[in-house]
């Protein structure tokens, strides 16, 4: 196994870098810890605990816009309808995942399924792209319930590690006539409530896998991936006005296919 301090770089390195792109941020982590030798209960805790420093990154970048929300709730209508489709598009995933967790933890986690979900996300980025579909909602916060709603369904396809929360978020969004950046906005907002939410849970459940030390390694990773991840929401933001995902869907295939190969 790599050394502790190399793992904590790379571990946060990935997530910063995935978390918000449409890769899947869990897939990459996956096999980044496989390839380190790095895995187990103790390997979870890392991966669970990152993922909130790169929320850090959506939080800061969206401080504004968050401070606005939160303080005009009992006084503005259109700030709380805003709250409640967000709870709307966060239960789903929520309640399956619950669920469902150990079996998914089981079952899925590990490097052989993450390829196959890469690829099979990759073929369903390619499909909406090749849809020419008229936005009709250029702001995240004026999408209506029925595109929050469908968005929370399709979230529900990051249970499978490796589809990515991120692209499955964008592609409800984008489907139900949101523009590109609104859709990546709504998925911004959408990952603080899910992200939170899943890592306190884990971090709870998991806590005692712990090793003495641990701490100062998940401060580093943790802050890796904050600084790293604020950059990935900044760059995609700018990224998504001007072009397709499609990029992102032939990375998903060609990594998916080396997985595959190399896991075999």
């Amino acid at each position: 196994m790599a050394s502790m301090f190399w793992i904590a770089v790379l571990l946060g390195l990935v997530e910063g870098l995935t978390e918000f792109l449409p890769v899947s941020s869990t897939g990459h982590l996956i096999v980044t810890s496989a390839l380190l030798g790095f895995e187990g209960e103790r390997a979870e805790l890392f991966e669970i605990f990152i993922q909130l420093g790169a929320i850090l990154g959506v939080v800061v970048e969206f401080r504004q816009k968050l401070f606005k929300l939160v303080f005009e709730l009992p006084t503005q209508r259109r700030s709380r309808t805003f709250a409640v489709k967000l709870l709307i598009a966060f239960l789903p995933l929520a309640i399956v995942g619950l669920a469902l967790r150990d079996l998914i933890t089981t079952h899925l986690f590990n490097p052989q399924m993450v390829a196959w979900a890469l690829i099979v996300g990759a073929i369903l980025i390619l499909i909406v792209e090749g849809i020419r579909i008229k936005p009709n909602v250029h702001d995240a916060t004026n999408l209506g319930w029925g595109q929050a709603a469908w968005i929370g369904l399709a979230q529900m396809l990051a249970l499978w590690p490796g589809f990515s929360r991120s692209a499955a978020t964008i592609l409800g969004g984008v489907v139900t006539g949101l523009d590109r950046r609104a859709a990546t906005e709504f998925s911004f907002f959408l990952a603080i409530p899910v992200m939170m939410a899943a890592g306190c849970y884990d971090l709870y459940s998991n806590f005692h896998h712990l090793q003495p030390g641990d701490g100062g390694w998940l401060s580093l990773s943790f802050a890796i991936s904050f600084v790293v991840g604020w950059a990935a929401v900044r760059w995609l933001l700018k990224f998504v006005a001007t072009h397709t995902f499609r990029a992102f869907a032939y990375y998903r295939i060609v990594l998916g296919c080396v997985l595959l190969i190399y896991f075999h």
